[in-house]
């Protein structure tokens, strides 16, 4: 290890306390809302989706307060209601245009906490904002057959347990306390070259991407290089219960929403005859939806990314009582889409399943659309976008990966014992790169190919992959897939001492690597 790469590890072990204190925090804070009358400024979704408010507020104070940040001038929200604060080393000699500019993204909302399953599943000894709380009462055997992965019992000490440790407020403290890190090392290169613009994104459960989205559409537009990026950084949990901890992630499938509405018409339960039968008929359709999928009519496969999937994820019914016909049916499904899919084919496939047609003939009002995601979020911003997610890929020879690859293997690598367990999910010695199965905010930054509205220039680099380009992106982050939006999510804080390492350093080995 060089001096800079030792520095950098040391500190990312010294200021494991300090990221497991803020992290504990950021987790903690909607409790004091959920439970407090509105009137007396409560709100029983805080944390959620558009309800980030005291958490970012919070983490701002955070980051100023340890020095994640030159000036609190340098930490601000976005219109949109990203938090983001910026270093650099104004110091370096290099003028800004020419310099690296590298974006750390960090989503800050969680799903729904389910706090009192917490408390009934768990056996009362893990709260859901307030971690470990009394280990005596701790449903061992219900959290190993619940979470995809738990260390071994020796090693449960190293846990921290609340809803988005995992998912994904653990990377958002990494991008904290590596900018701290970074401002301390300036003066020893770790800043060379570089800017970092860091943010913690809201409303990405709801609505991938709607942070990256709101600077593709409001920001970049016409921007000065210094704030186009040349890499993206997602800090969502890159740790698989099979395969290790710590993954190097550069790609994902698409996502999007597709929107079944079925009307029927609705009379007294006791006379159907009288009536069409939304949710009989919409069950139908389904149902072999669900049996398409199932055989992989429509699928395609991409040897990297995996599978197209299709799975009904919600449903809404509108019927006068539970002793009548209803009235409609909405359903909607959740479409995962592998490199060579569309969103036009997918609404399509679901179109011509016979029983929509069956649906039809007997009457029945029957569409297949995609939804537009248009709930404003907590600073008022009112995003309006389609509920496509596109794909990405990063090719695995950009120099992008190769500079991850090469920081994993500067300042994780010699910190992971020879002899240490490299099965599971623990960590492993060796960079493994591969891919997400779930989304990420990387879904925001595609744009299509030919856009010109955005000024990139050769040197950024950007990917062209089919008919969208987006800056290099890669992922690497503490928490497990297999544990995030579970009773007993919980994230090993081994792995996020070794994510700040790895953030800290990547910028220099990006500059040394051009």
């Amino acid at each position: 290890m060089t001096c800079l790469e030792h520095r950098i590890a040391a500190l990312a072990a010294e200021y494991l306390p300090l990221a497991r204190e803020i992290l504990a925090e950021a987790i903690r804070v909607p409790s004091d809302f959920v439970d407090r009358p509105v009137e007396e400024g409560g709100d029983p979704a805080c944390g959620l989706s558009n309800h980030e408010g005291p958490r970012l507020q919070g983490l701002r104070m955070a980051i100023i307060g340890c020095g994640a940040v030159r000036s609190p001038q340098d930490v601000w929200v976005d219109a949109f209601g990203n938090l983001v604060w910026t270093v650099e080393d104004p110091n370096d000699g290099i003028p800004r245009a020419e310099k690296k500019v590298i974006y750390w993204d960090g989503h800050s909302d969680t799903v729904a906490a389910l706090r009192d399953q917490w408390r009934a599943k768990i056996g009362g000894g893990i709260d859901a904002y307030d971690g470990l709380v009394d280990a005596d009462k701790v449903d061992v055997a219900f959290l190993e057959e619940q979470l995809g992965w738990l260390p071994p019992e020796a090693d449960r000490g190293h846990l921290l347990w609340g809803r988005g440790s995992a998912d994904q407020l653990g990377g958002v403290v990494a991008q904290v306390v590596a900018a701290k890190i970074l401002l301390e090392l300036a003066d020893e290169g770790a800043l060379k070259g570089v800017i970092i613009r860091s943010y913690a994104s809201a409303a990405e459960e709801d609505n991938d991407g709607g942070g990256p989205m709101y600077l593709v559409r409001d920001v970049f537009p016409g921007a000065a290089p210094e704030i186009i990026p040349d890499v993206v950084i997602l800090t969502e949990g890159t740790g698989c219960a099979h395969l290790g901890a710590l993954g190097i992630y550069r790609g994902q499938r698409g996502r999007m929403q597709i929107e079944l509405e079925v009307v029927g018409r609705s009379c007294h339960g006791s006379m159907p005859w009288e009536g069409l039968n939304p949710l009989e008929w919409g069950g139908r359709i389904v149902a072999e939806a669900a049996d398409a999928y199932d055989r992989r009519d429509g699928f395609l496969d991409h040897a990297f990314l995996g599978h197209g999937t299709r799975t009904a994820s919600m449903a809404h019914l509108d019927t006068p009582s539970d002793c009548a016909v209803p009235d409609r049916l909405v359903v909607r499904f959740d479409r995962r889409l592998t490199v060579g899919e569309t969103p036009e084919q997918s609404v399509a496939d679901i179109e011509a399943l016979p029983a929509v047609a069956a649906a039809r003939a007997a009457g029945l009002d029957v569409t297949v659309h995609i939804p537009r995601y248009t709930n404003p979020t907590w600073t008022g911003y009112r995003p309006d976008n389609a509920a496509v997610y596109p794909g990405w890929v990063t090719p695995e020879e950009h120099p992008a990966i190769q500079a991850a690859v090469k920081a994993y293997r500067d300042v994780i690598t010699p910190n992971i014992a020879e002899d240490a367990d490299q099965t599971g999910g623990n960590l492993r010695r060796e960079p493994r790169v591969a891919r997400w199965i779930f989304s990420t905010d990387g879904v925001g930054f595609p744009v299509p190919k030919d856009d010109t509205s955005i000024p990139v220039t050769p040197a950024k680099q950007w990917v062209v992959s089919g008919a969208v380009k987006h800056p290099a992106m890669l992922g690497l982050g503490p928490g497990m897939e297999q544990n995030t939006h579970k009773i007993g999510e919980c994230m090993d804080t081994r792995e996020l001492r070794h994510a700040i390492a790895f953030l800290a350093r990547f910028p220099s080995a990006l500059v040394a690597g051009e």
